[in-house]
Order: C-alpha cells, then structure tokens, then sequence
C-alpha cells in the first residue's frame, strides 16, 4: 500500500532526520543510563529482591499509558512540542528520582520511574516523526537513520553510568543528575524540529479515514504490531535482567555497564544500512531475519554464563531487535494514511510497550524468584521466548502466504 502523505519533502526531512538523529544521540542517552542503573538502584532500596526491576516497569508501563494521548497531541500541537513534552516529563522524572535516593524511598523512587516514561513515549515517535515528510522511497532510510542516533548514546549512556555511579556519597545520584542535564540540552534540539501538523480532513470520499477497529484488522498493521511487540517485549525482557545476572554471576557492575554498551551498539550500528536492506529485500524480509537472530541469542545465553556468553548474546539480542523493530515499523508506516497516523501510531505504541511493561515486570521475578541461583533466573528468563518467537514467526507466514492483493 503507498499512503498518500500531505508535504512530502525529502530536503526537509533530511533535515529533520538531522536534528532527530542529534535528539537520538544527545537526549537519547538518558535510556541507556536508567536501564543500566534502574534496577540496580531498585534492589539496593526495595525490601524484597523480587521488586527490583519495577522502577523499569513503571517507566515502561508510563510509556504505554503516555502513547495514546502523546499521539493525539502531537497531532494536534506538533512533534516539537510533543517532544518538549516527552522532555519535561524525563527532567521531572530524574529529579524526582536523584531525591528518592537520597533518601532512600523506594516509593519516590518508582514514582520518578513513571514520569521518566514521558520520555520514553515521545522518544518512541522519533521514528514515525522522520517518516512524516519523506517520500516512500527515502522513508525506510529515514526510519533507519533516526534510529541510527542511538549509536552514540549507546556510548555515551553506559559511559556516563560508570564515570557517576559512584562519583557521589549516594549511589547512582550522580547519574539521575546527568539525566536531568541531558533533557535541558534535549529542549533546545527539539526546537529545530520542522513538520506540519497533518491535515484534519482526509481526502474526498474518506472524510475520517478507517476507524482503528479497522486500521488493526489490516493485515499489514496487524502483523508489524505482533512483530513490533515481541522484538521489542523479549529485547527488553532480557537487557532488564542483564545487570543482575551479570552481577549475581559475580562480574563487576562496570562489567555490567559494557555489556549493555555492547547490546545498544548492536541495537543501533546495523541501522546503518538497515533501511538499505529493507529497500532491497523488503520489511517482511528484515523482519523474519530480526526474529531469528532473537533465537540465536536465546540459544547463545542458554549455553552458559561466562563472560562471552553475555557479550555475545547481548549482542546478537541488539542486532536481531534492530532488524525486527525497524522493519515492523517500515510495514507500519507504509500501511496507512498520513491523516491516520494520530490513529494508528499511538495504537502501535501503546500495545508495543504494554508487551514491553509486561516483559520488565516479568524480568525480575523470572531473575531473582526463579530457582535458587542467578544462573537458574538467567535460564528462565531466556527460555520464556520460544513462545512468543513461535507467534511472531507464525503471524509472518500466515502474512505471507496470503493472496497478494490491495489492503484498504
């Protein structure tokens, strides 16, 4: 389906991919730090052990809460200013967090966690933002691009961690307090941002475009969702419980904090010319190959808890996430209208990251209240993908083997 999107302009929005990739980069480093930090900071304030990722949770939970009404904001105000939205909500959220810790309220805490979900939820629309003003033939490369941002706060986050955690008398203060930097900087990117609300009307004879009912029973849009889903609910499931794993088998939380570097290179390196590959071999294509790197991730953990094992699982769960996640939003994007898209984006992102809130509340009870070891939660976490893999893999080839025809 080629979608009929109002101000097309490819000059504009490789100049918005610009300032997106920059947001990705810059403000987009806070994400690297609270996945790192959040749950190590949850176990040292919650009573019991099994809470320790709920501050993740929440964030998460915040984000699928946010997404809905984000979107409608954003169509009617702007992506600039649902962006500055997204940032006030991340400053308030760390500031809110760096005073929990010090004193000590695991309460306070997870309430900064949620408002950190404002951030998340705006920065979830990076990628639609990109596709906004590109033509069908720039869009899979713009989405790639944007998302190609996050290579530098896949350094730059892990970084900050170990150069702050311990740099204050309170654990992890010194890290909330770089967060709360990063948003300010964030405000000012986002002023940069140029694109048009999208039209109120859609073109003569669909004057409301298709109800969401109808917009999910799209077969196209309901499989990029299952795909969006389970790449991004079993990526999350897994680099939630890394730091405790990697710390329960003994290794140092700086060793923890460069496995997750490794696992955001990896989720943001192959962007590069994802959207390259997408063009060539199609997002259905990516997409199942995304799915199968996932596995292989699984089996790689499975094997063991050495030190490799870690980095190389991690880093084949980043890359087989990107080509997942990148090519379900590509067959998202290119199966509706641009007048939908308040619509259906925010539907998208909303049962995304309800997977995904689902995924990190299940993340630390399968780590610490499975078995009697880190080893036996780190067992258990990786096998609870093999079904929702299987359902993945299922939707493509029911999608597949469908009779080629027009979707409306």
């Amino acid at each position: 389906m080629t979608t009929h999107h109002t101000h097309i302009d490819d000059r504009r929005a490789k100049r918005n991919v610009a300032v997106l990739v920059l947001a990705q980069a810059v403000v987009g480093a806070q994400m690297p730090i609270i996945f790192t930090i959040a749950g190590l900071a949850g176990m040292s304030l919650a009573t019991n052990p099994c809470w320790a990722t709920l501050p993740i949770s929440l964030t998460v939970l915040a984000n699928t809460l946010i997404a809905n009404p984000m979107s409608w904001f954003m169509g009617r105000y702007g992506r600039r200013a649902g962006f500055w939205l997204g940032a006030a909500g991340g400053t308030l959220g760390a500031v809110i967090g760096a005073y929990a810790l010090t004193q000590s309220s695991f309460g306070l805490f997870l309430v900064g966690a949620f408002f950190t979900g404002f951030y998340q939820s705006a920065q979830g629309f990076f990628r639609f933002a990109a596709a906004d003003t590109a033509s069908d033939a720039f869009r899979p490369k713009a989405i790639s691009y944007v998302m190609a941002g996050g290579l530098a706060s896949a350094i730059v986050g892990p970084q900050i961690v170990k150069f702050t955690a311990e740099a204050t008398i309170v654990p992890f203060l010194g890290s909330y307090l770089a967060v709360i930097v990063l948003n300010l900087f964030g405000a000012i990117i986002f002023s940069f941002v140029d694109i048009p609300k999208p039209e109120a009307q859609a073109e003569a004879g669909h004057p409301a475009g298709r109800s969401t009912l109808e917009l999910l029973k799209t077969p196209t849009i309901a499989v990029a969702i299952i795909i969006a889903m389970v790449s991004y609910a079993l990526m999350n499931l897994v680099m939630t419980s890394t730091p405790l794993a990697v710390v329960g088998c003994g290794f140092e939380t700086s060793t923890a904090a460069d496995i997750v570097t490794a696992h955001v290179l990896a989720m943001y390196v192959p962007s590069f010319f994802t959207g390259h590959m997408i063009a060539r071999f199609g997002a259905r294509n990516i997409s199942s190959l995304g799915l199968v790197i996932v596995a292989l991730a699984g089996v790689v953990a499975l094997m063991g808890v050495e030190i490799e094992n870690f980095f190389l699982a991690l880093i084949l769960l980043g890359i087989g996430w990107n080509f997942g996640f990148i090519g379900a939003t590509t067959m998202l994007a290119g199966a509706h209208e641009s007048y939908e898209r308040g619509r259906i984006q925010g539907v998208n992102d909303m049962l995304v990251f309800g997977g995904v809130t689902l995924a990190s509340l299940g993340s630390g009870g399968l780590m610490n209240c499975t078995g009697g070891t880190a080893q036996d939660g780190w067992m258990a976490v990786n096998l609870t993908m093999v079904p929702f893999l299987a359902l993945a893999g299922a939707a493509l080839i029911w999608l597949v083997m469908r009779p080629q025809e027009e979707e409306s």
